[in-house]
This record gives C-alpha cells, sequence and structure tokens, in this order.
C-alpha cells in the first residue's frame, strides 16, 4: 500500500479523496492510521458494511469512553467532561437526553413543517433566479436550514445570523476564512475545555443561557422552551446540547443543498429526469442525502479485544468510521460516482448506520432536501456552474463555502 493520506485538512481544502478510499476499500478495509500528531492512531473503516456493524454495536465501540472526535480526550479527563454532548455518550445516558427533544424531531412532527419550509426555499429559490449569477451557498443553501432550525429552538430571526456565525467558526476551526484559531495551526490548550477547541464556544453557551431564561420566564412551543422548563440537564450540559443541535441542525441540510445543487449543474439530465418524473422526489431526495455525504467521519472506541472484517482490534483502539467512504462503497452502490436520482435500494449511511445514534435530525433533513429538490424541478431548467467552486478546509466536514452558479428559469 502506498502512504495514503485522508487526514490532511489542505487535502480536503482540494477534493475528497476518493482515490485513496477506493484503494482502502478493496486492499485494506480496517486500516491501521498513525497520527502525526502525537496521538496514538487509528482505524480507518472504510466499507459500508463494517461501518454499519461498529455503529449498531456500542457495547463494543463506544461512543462515550473517547468521545467521537479524533482528539484523545480519555487522556484529559477534565476536558472529556466538560465538552460532553449526547454525541459523547452510551445508552442509557444517551436515550435519556436523547428523549427530551426526540418528540420534536420525529417524522410526524417534522412533516408539519412542510409548508414552512416549502415557503422558505420558495423565496430564497425566486431571489437567486432574479439575481441570475449567485453564491449558492450564501443565496439559498445557508438560509434555508438556519431558518428552520431556529423556529424550531425558538431562536429570535433578529439573532439568528450572529448565532450561526458563532456555529459556523466553532466547527469550521481548521478554516482561516471562519476561525481566527486554527486547531492543526495554532496553540488551542487555553481552549482545551471547549467544544472544538474554540473560543466561540463561549459565545454560543452565553447566547444559550439568555435564550434559556427568556424562554423561561415567556415559554413558547420549541425545543429551547422545553429545555428551559426542565431540570434534566444541568447547565453545562444544556449548554452543550444547544451548540450540538445548532450545529447539526444546519450542517447537513447546507452541505446537501449545496453538494446537490452542484451535481445537477454536473449531470443535466438528472434534473431533467425529476422535471419529467415528479414521483422520484423521495428517492432523488436520498441520492442527494448519499452524494453530499455531510459527516466526514466519526470515531469509537473499542471497549474489549474484537475484531472487525477479520482484523483484530485492541481495547482501547480508536476506530474511526469514514462516512464519505462508505457512501461510494462499489459493494453496495451500482456505478457510485453516477448521480442517479432514481436509485433504488439506496443504503447510504449519511445519518448513520443506525444504532442508538441514529441522526436526531434525519427527518428534518430529508424534508428540507426533498422541498428544495422539488422547488428547483418546478422553477428551475438547468443549473451552470460559472466559477471554481470552494472548500471548507476541514477534515471533518464536507462542506462548500462557496459555489458560484447561474440557474436558468423554466418557461
Amino acid at each position: 500500500m502506498p502512504d495514503i493520506q485522508i487526514l490532511d485538512n489542505d487535502i480536503w481544502a482540494t477534493r475528497v479523496p476518493h482515490s485513496e478510499f477506493k484503494m482502502l476499500r478493496a486492499h485494506d478495509p480496517v486500516a491501521w492510521f498513525d497520527e502525526p500528531d502525537g496521538n496514538s492512531g487509528f482505524w480507518a473503516v472504510t466499507r459500508l458494511d463494517d461501518l454499519v456493524a461498529v455503529h449498531r454495536d456500542h457495547r463494543t465501540f463506544s461512543s462515550q469512553v473517547g468521545g467521537t472526535e479524533l482528539e484523545e480526550l480519555e487522556r484529559d479527563p477534565e476536558a472529556r467532561e466538560a465538552r460532553r454532548t449526547m454525541l459523547e455518550t452510551d445508552p442509557p445516558e444517551h436515550t435519556r437526553i436523547r428523549k427530551l427533544v426526540s418528540r420534536s424531531f420525529t417524522r410526524r412532527a417534522i412533516e408539519k413543517w412542510e409548508s414552512t419550509a416549502r415557503t422558505l426555499i420558495a423565496e430564497t429559490i425566486d431571489e437567486a433566479l432574479a439575481e441570475g449569477k449567485v453564491d449558492f451557498v450564501d443565496a439559498v443553501a445557508r438560509r434555508l436550514p438556519i431558518q428552520m432550525i431556529s423556529k424550531l429552538l425558538g431562536v429570535p430571526d433578529r439573532d439568528a445570523e450572529e448565532l450561526f456565525h458563532w456555529a459556523d467558526s466553532v466547527v469550521y476551526h481548521a478554516d482561516p476564512d471562519f476561525s481566527d484559531v486554527l486547531y492543526d495551526q495554532d496553540d488551542t490548550d487555553p481552549y482545551r475545555l471547549l467544544p472544538f477547541r474554540s473560543p466561540n464556544s463561549l459565545k454560543v453557551f452565553e447566547y444559550a443561557q439568555q435564550l434559556a431564561a427568556e424562554k423561561t420566564r415567556r415559554p413558547e412551543s420549541d425545543v429551547v422552551s422545553m429545555l428551559a422548563g426542565s431540570d434534566a440537564l444541568t447547565p453545562g450540559e444544556f449548554q452543550t446540547f444547544f451548540l450540538l443541535l445548532v450545529i447539526a441542525g444546519n450542517e447537513t441540510t447546507r452541505h446537501s443543498l449545496s453538494h446537490g445543487a452542484l451535481a445537477l449543474a454536473e449531470f443535466p439530465d438528472q434534473l431533467h429526469r425529476l422535471r419529467e418524473n415528479p414521483n422520484l422526489i423521495d428517492a432523488a431526495s436520498e441520492e442527494i442525502l448519499r452524494w453530499a455525504c455531510p459527516q466526514i467521519h466519526f470515531r469509537r472506541t473499542a471497549t474489549c479485544d474484537t475484531t472487525l472484517a477479520g482484523v483484530p482490534i485492541s481495547a482501547g483502539d480508536k476506530v474511526v468510521t469514514w462516512y464519505i467512504s462508505a457512501n461510494y462503497d462499489e459493494s453496495a452502490f451500482t456505478d457510485p460516482f453516477t448521480l442517479d436520482l432514481g436509485r433504488d435500494p439506496n443504503p447510504h449511511v449519511t445519518f448513520g448506520g443506525g444504532g442508538p445514534h441514529i441522526c436526531l435530525g434525519a427527518w428534518l433533513a430529508r424534508l428540507e432536501v426533498r422541498v428544495f429538490l422539488d422547488e428547483v424541478a418546478k422553477r428551475i431548467d438547468r443549473i451552470h456552474l460559472v466559477g471554481e467552486p470552494e472548500r471548507i478546509r476541514s477534515n471533518f466536514i464536507n462542506g462548500l463555502k462557496y459555489l458560484p452558479l447561474e440557474l436558468e428559469e423554466s418557461r
């Protein structure tokens, strides 16, 4: 095997290393990687079936022992506890926290928001059509999910832009266009107790407490009001939970819409196909979610000696599941590098591979992507790429920060 690099943020700023993942899937699907920063290394899981096996066995592959990031927080128990979110728990603790808000994210609850989502996306598309050439990320993809998750959480419109600007700087902590402190280049030890080692986490925490206090005085039918009226979380748990909901509630959809629009520009026949056959909308939504795969990887920690795909794994080893490789696994998808809006079956793992950590916001993301595709098919005849897209510098989030498109209105 040649020296394969899949961690370098600079690589991800220019491309998805699909060729590297293809080689790993074919020759070393559970491969050991040393880390350049003094950490202990990890097993990279790149095939879909193996990823699913890991995610469905939380007793063997724990989220709580070492967390879900590559940083080895088990070496720093104080930081591990300070930064713990629902993601970094296993059942029964995970189940307890998830139940606090799960009713707001069921399929039935989310479907009630369809008319709101449709109105919002129709407005943004019409504005983009009026402009002609747009940065699609800023004009369309960023706006819809922020507006939707803000309404669900109870974030006032006046606060949303600044709040999500802070959240972007937290999760895009390796990209200088978003963060002043880069985790892989700067000394971030002063911020080791903060999520993603980002000082802007404090701004989100402070806002969360202010919003909770306001909702306690004047509760409404939103998620923050529900959490503020409960004593099930400590103040620290509430803050990290709020940050998680803010980030996860818009990232999956934002990048699905951006990558989806770029894919429709690159595969114009598929947009025509959807226009001619609107009944494909559900299959098309799943294909866009597979194709976009906003989450690049998550980590687990082996709790005992075990094997995966015949490879021996020792207790304490980091096991990293690469969603973006599994979603293009040739053994699971026919011609995976071709966009197929009628793909069936489509066992993508964009929302995880099952198990207790299946994405809480999956139905929200599906709704937004489906409504987006439906409105695009009604209003747009052709999408043209009119410049070079720019990717976010991150080996954690598969995102576009700039996408110059020209939208050609249907006649």
